[in-house]
């Protein structure tokens, strides 16, 4: 029985102080840790781009090589389904029987979930590889985060396999920023990205970030000098030639809610119906996750058969579609484009359900599209439209606002900066109506 007065020593506070943000910025041991994620910026970006070329080789291959190879004349409207079933196999069983979950769920959101084990890098690689080259609609960003994150701190533990845990997260963070450093056009957004999925702020931030803006600056530059020496590109989202925005008039700001409204409606039957399917799926993956791959290819061939387009505005992420969708918007009726947001919409609700990959790039490109049908209607131009329709779709299924506008601003350079003001208000109505709306079962939120 301890005496009276004597302190309970479960409960007596820490003598220990915890070390300020400016103790941290000074100490050896942060050094060290800046030093650490640049150096593993480098590999990280290695492997981050040649996983890429191998997406584009696999899709290139198997929706435009195979099809000939077979003997066909060009690929027939069915091509996709059974590759799509193929893929839903693959990533089934990579869920089902390699360690860890192999990767985050797409349809619960971004959300910061800690370092990723070096033991769950198989099936992480394997099932975004199958997602992704087999034509499923997601987006390369979120394996890629969690690959790097992995081998962040699988090199840590290399390097000291006693190593505290704060180092294996702030490594593991940097090795994300590296990896995903010219995806998103910039390091920027990037770094905004990786700063609103963990909810990182006040005096922290900078002591948590610079490893990570560091690690993101060193894997620019390797992206840029492997583009420069093996001709690949640089994997990096861009649109070429967007035709001048001209200065946003008044009326144009009533667009910007209707958009946000819009968006925030679309965005939220869109998850809403991806985490009941997923629920439903999730009972019996092997078989059903197959079958969900089927339902994409058959989206695919109605949108085919009925606008007479290729399937492939439909099928992957969006990312390589979306600048020829902008600087080929005349050549769209709005028929097609209704079609597209309706067909490119149900085929990303099936993939969120059962896949592995990122909810970016086809929320870019549904808003796009939606954009363009609307700037059919007097008072909207199209790329105003487009840029709207992209930063409001994006933060209704990311609740990431600062994320959303910045993406749109970095993609659209110089008419980004002009339209920033009508984006702002799109992303804000988008954001605050999504949040009334009645969340979905199972969804995670972002605010």
């Amino acid at each position: 029985m301890e005496e009276e007065g004597q302190p309970d020593a479960h409960t007596a506070p820490s003598t220990v102080a915890t070390p300020s943000p400016a103790e941290l910025l000074r100490s050896r041991s942060y050094v060290v840790l800046l030093v650490f994620g640049a150096i593993i910026g480098v590999p990280v970006a290695v492997v981050a781009y040649f996983f890429l070329k191998g997406v584009g080789e696999l899709q290139q291959y198997l929706f435009g090589t195979l099809p000939g190879d077979l003997g066909f004349a060009s690929q027939p409207v069915w091509w996709p389904i059974p590759v799509l079933a193929l893929s839903g196999l693959l990533v089934a069983l990579a869920i089902r029987h390699l360690p860890g979950t192999a990767g985050h769920k797409p349809a619960e959101g971004f959300k910061s979930s800690g370092p990723v084990q070096a033991i769950e890098l198989p099936g992480i690689v394997l099932a975004s590889f199958a997602t992704l080259g087999l034509g499923v609609v997601l987006g390369p960003e979120a394996p890629l985060i969690a690959i790097g994150s992995g081998l962040g701190v699988l090199a840590v533990h290399l390097v000291k396999r006693d190593a505290p845990e704060t180092a294996s997260a702030v490594i593991g963070a940097a090795g994300s920023f590296a990896a995903i450093s010219t995806l998103l056009g910039s390091p920027l957004p990037a770094a905004f990205l990786m700063m609103e999925v963990a909810g990182i702020g006040g005096a922290m931030l900078g002591v948590v970030l610079a490893p990570g803006l560091l690690a993101a600056g060193v894997g620019s530059l390797i992206f840029i000098g492997l583009d420069s020496w093996t001709g690949f590109g640089t994997f990096s989202l861009a649109v070429p030639d967007i035709p001048p925005a001209g200065s946003p008039r008044a009326a144009v700001f009533l667009w910007a809610i209707v958009i946000g409204v819009i968006a925030a409606i679309l965005g939220a039957g869109i998850k809403r119906l991806a985490l009941m399917l997923q629920q439903i799926v999730e009972r019996r993956m092997v078989l059903l996750t197959p079958v969900v791959g089927v339902a994409i290819g058959v989206v695919a061939l109605i949108f085919v058969e009925v606008t007479g387009r290729s399937s492939a505005e439909v099928l992957f992420s969006g990312q390589d579609q979306l600048p020829g969708l902008i600087e080929g918007a005349a050549g769209w009726t709005v028929g097609a484009l209704l079609m597209v947001v309706l067909c490119k919409g149900l085929a990303y609700t099936f993939s969120l359900s059962s896949f592995r990959g990122g909810p970016i790039f086809p929320s870019m490109f549904i808003g796009a599209a939606g954009g363009i049908a609307l700037s059919h209607l007097p008072g909207l131009s199209m790329i105003a439209g487009v840029a709207m329709g992209i930063g409001a779709t994006m933060v209704a299924m990311l609740g990431l606002p600062l994320t959303s506008v910045l993406i749109v601003s970095v993609l659209l350079e110089a008419d980004g900066l002009t339209l920033m003001p009508l984006v702002i208000v799109a992303v804000v109505v988008s954001y605050v109506v999504s949040a009334r709306l009645p969340a979905a079962p199972g969804s995670a939120a972002h605010s």
